[in-house]
């Protein structure tokens, strides 16, 4: 099993960017996935998660309204569309998938035990 992340880069405070995690060995469609991010020097922490059905989702206070989580079944992909980004979004951007047994999306990062690489994310003010 394994999910490839990409898309980060650098950007100007208030533009976009689009993250992308590719899945090998698993369908994200059976599995409850998620977006974690560490800053330097800080825990990771909590982004988005999505249930494997779609139908639940959650975000972290400081991205909602601006970081949107989704999923593409046909391509085994699951994004994550982030606008609006601010200088304290810069991190490490790493995407998770959780055992088959929980369905449930979940914003604890224990929870999970498949992780992506990380994909740096570093927005200038």
């Amino acid at each position: 099993v394994q999910l490839q992340a990409s898309g980060g880069g650098l950007v100007q405070a208030g533009g976009s960017l689009r993250l992308s995690c590719v899945a090998s060995g698993i369908t994200f469609s059976d599995y409850a996935t998620g977006w974690f991010r560490q800053a330097p020097g800080k825990e990771r922490e909590f982004v988005a998660a999505i249930s494997w059905s779609g139908g639940e989702i959650y975000y972290a206070d400081s991205v909602k309204g601006r970081f949107t989580i989704s999923r593409a079944i046909a391509d085994n992909t699951l994004y994550l569309q982030m606008n609006t980004l601010k200088p304290e979004d810069t991190a490490d951007y790493y995407c998770a998938a959780r055992s088959s047994r929980f369905r449930s999306a979940s914003s604890v990062l224990s929870d999970y035990n498949v992780w992506g690489q990380g994909t740096l994310v570093t927005v200038s003010s």
